[in-house]
């Protein structure tokens, strides 16, 4: 499982999506290998958002391996890091 976090660094979102950011490597030991940030409005961003029928940001969106989707998470009420986690954990069981 992979999570792709899509959101504006300048934006008003930016400084929770980045303390959510922090915690989730931190206390969920969640490595780059599974993690995976993204400027909204770069070319990868907005293609990700369009391939994945997101219309506003940030948003939180967990992958298969071979970008199947699995779940998202959009707009500014972040998840629980323990809910993505989870998705994480339950994959490397």
């Amino acid at each position: 499982m992979k999570v792709l976090v899509l959101y504006r660094p300048n934006s008003e979102f930016a400084h929770a999506v980045e303390d959510f950011l922090r915690d989730l490597r931190q206390v969920h030991n969640i490595d780059d290998r599974h993690l995976r940030v993204l400027d909204y409005d770069s070319r990868e961003g907005s293609s990700l958002a369009s391939m994945y029928d997101i219309m506003s940001q940030p948003v939180i969106l967990v992958t298969s391996d071979d970008g199947a989707y699995v779940k998202h998470w959009e707009g500014s009420a972040l998840p629980m890091q323990e809910e993505v986690a989870a998705y994480l954990y339950s994959y490397q069981s």
